[in-house]
């Protein structure tokens, strides 16, 4: 039988802990997208996530937020 230490278990656990996942992320993403994410999400964000994660969140986010809104332009106003 191997003997862990404490420390080393806590490390590890932690580590697997500050993973940030991808729905994390996309929740990150949404709550910023509207303007509600809180200060201490967004300090767990810069110190647990990926840049290149946030910023292709962001960036699909935006085109769907596009999407749906051309979606309800084009429901409105008839096309001839």
């Amino acid at each position: 039988m191997v003997k862990v230490s404490n420390k080393a278990l806590t490390t590890a656990n932690e580590k697997v802990q500050n993973k940030q996942t991808l729905y994390s992320t996309l929740k990150g993403v949404s709550a910023a997208f509207i303007g509600v994410q809180s200060d201490k999400n967004r300090q767990d964000d810069f110190t647990q996530g990926k840049i290149s994660h946030f910023i292709i969140a962001g960036i699909v986010c935006t085109g769907i937020f596009i999407a749906a809104l051309l979606a309800v332009v084009s429901m409105v106003i008839p096309s001839s």
